[in-house]
């Protein structure tokens, strides 16, 4: 499945097609500056295509939610996905920081990996 990973401080990112797959280590604080990282990781390897963005949230950690404003400005960044078998961290996602997502493009939250493949692909 994986055609490429990619380990960063404060996780692995995963290249799937057109989509950036990220599983966060356990604790970490994802804030804009790692944001900030993802987002240029996905810059360098779409090169201007459109793509999407899942997070992968096997371990626990925080994100501050002003991480979407800045990914919302991204044009072909056209879909984020949050997956979570926790339903309180789905529920997190959808209540709390979709909000903070404010653009045309799209943001859902899914229990299983593979939904939210299939949910990406229709949005690139």
């Amino acid at each position: 499945m994986p055609a490429n990973r990619i380990d960063l401080e404060f996780g692995e990112v995963i290249i799937h097609d057109q989509i950036l797959i990220a599983k966060l280590d356990e604790g970490v604080l994802f804030d804009t500056e790692s944001n900030q990282k993802l987002l240029d990781l996905g810059a360098e390897i779409f090169k201007g295509e459109d793509y999407g963005y899942i997070s992968h949230r096997i371990h626990s950690y925080a994100v501050d939610p002003m991480v979407y404003r800045k990914s919302a400005e991204v044009k072909n960044l056209k879909a984020i996905a949050v997956v979570s078998e926790n339903e309180i961290t789905r529920r997190n996602a959808n209540e709390v920081e979709k909000k903070f997502y404010k653009d045309n493009n799209c943001f859902e939250v899914f229990k299983t990996l593979e939904e939210a493949v299939e949910w990406i692909k229709t949005r690139i």
